[in-house]
Formats: structure tokens, sequence, C-alpha cells
């Protein structure tokens, strides 16, 4: 199948002049499309949020996809490149009739894998440096790194009242409400109560709790 894809944004309303472009195209390759799929959405959006990221993962090995332009796959060089390698892993083709770009099962697909997985991991490393840089900018600041200590001291309040809690969950209010009212997530709440019953089992009955 044939798919033909249009993307317009708020700054570029052109989809009529979109289409016009690939009917002509089709028309001079003897081709005719069979699905038209357009979106009104801005190409810094997550392409498996759009319209094109669904479409690609419907269309099966031997399908086409035809745009006028790969900036209307996405607006950065690796977001594009993710496009042209999902594709390609999947068999494929795409035509960019403007930047006369062809994927297919030739040369130019091992080219995009390898230059894409190259660009991820150079973007990884990126990320990580920028990462570790403010992190070193913010303890050079004398800002203390990690959880703030008032959540932990909330969790030790709520552990020193075990006996309270224990009786109202004998009672049968619910742990959401108990973990309301220590202010402490019912998770954590859940989680401590599981260690406790751990603890008891490996220890003998009327133990006393471990400490946290």
């Amino acid at each position: 199948m044939i798919y033909a894809y249009i993307r317009v944004s708020t700054e570029m309303q052109n989809y009529d002049s979109q289409k016009f472009e690939i009917q002509n195209y089709c028309s001079a390759n003897g081709l005719s499309v069979d699905r038209w799929v357009s979106e009104s959405i801005s190409g810094t959006i997550k392409v498996e949020k759009r319209s094109l990221g669904k479409t690609i993962r419907k269309m099966k090995a031997g399908d086409k996809l035809i745009c006028t332009e790969l900036s209307r796959l996405g607006r950065n060089m690796l977001m594009v490149m993710s496009v042209l390698n999902t594709c390609s892993s999947k068999g494929i083709s795409i035509h960019s009739i403007k930047d006369n770009f062809d994927l297919s099962e030739n040369i130019n697909s091992k080219i995009i894998a390898f230059a894409f997985a190259l660009a991820a991991e150079i973007e990884r490393n990126l990320i990580s440096q920028r990462t570790k840089e403010a992190l070193a900018l913010r303890k050079a600041a004398g800002i203390k790194l990690g959880r703030p200590p008032g959540k932990s001291r909330k969790k030790e309040n709520a552990y020193k009242s075990w006996d309270a809690i224990s009786q109202k969950i004998k009672e049968g209010i619910p742990l959401s409400e108990i973990a309301r009212q220590y202010k402490i997530h019912r998770n954590t709440l859940r989680n401590y109560m599981n260690e406790k019953e751990s603890y008891s089992t490996a220890n003998g009955a009327g133990v006393e709790k471990p400490e946290i």
C-alpha cells in the first residue's frame, strides 16, 4: 500500500500545497495513493503520539510512505532519523519529494541505521554529562542533594506510632485513610507492614518491631 503523509502546523497552514505536490508526483510516476494521512500538529510532538506514529505501526513490509519533505516527519534530525530507522527496520520505503530522498532496500537504509545509533548514543552521553554538571553546580553552591529531610521525619514519626496504627488496621480502617492521617504514602505503610510481618515470622511472635 502507498500512504501519503501531510503535516501542517499553526505557523504554516499549507495542507493544499502539500497534497497538490504529492498528487503531481504520483501522477508523474504512475502511482496511486491508497490512504491519505494528515494532521495539524507541531513537529516537536513525539512521533508515537502523532497520527504518523500510529500509521507506521500499521504499515507492513513493502508499503511506501510519501511526504513532501523530511521536515514533515519531525522538527529535529534525531526525530527524523528515528522515523527513518523504524521504517527501515520494518521494510517500509519512504520518498521525500523536495529532498529527492528514497529509503528502501539499499545502502541508504544501512547508513541511516548506523547514523541513528550513533546520534542516539551521543545524545544519551550529552544528557548524562549535563546532569552531572548540574549536580556538581548545585553541590558547589551548597545545595544539599537527595530527599528533603522533612519527608524522612514524617516516616519516623509514623513508625513510632505503630501501636496506634496497628490498632486502626485491626479496626478495619482503610490503609489510605491511615496513611493520610500520618502524612505518608499508603505504599510506604504497606511496605512497612510487610517488613514487620516477615520479621515476626522469622523471629517468632511477640517481638518488638524492627527500627526503621
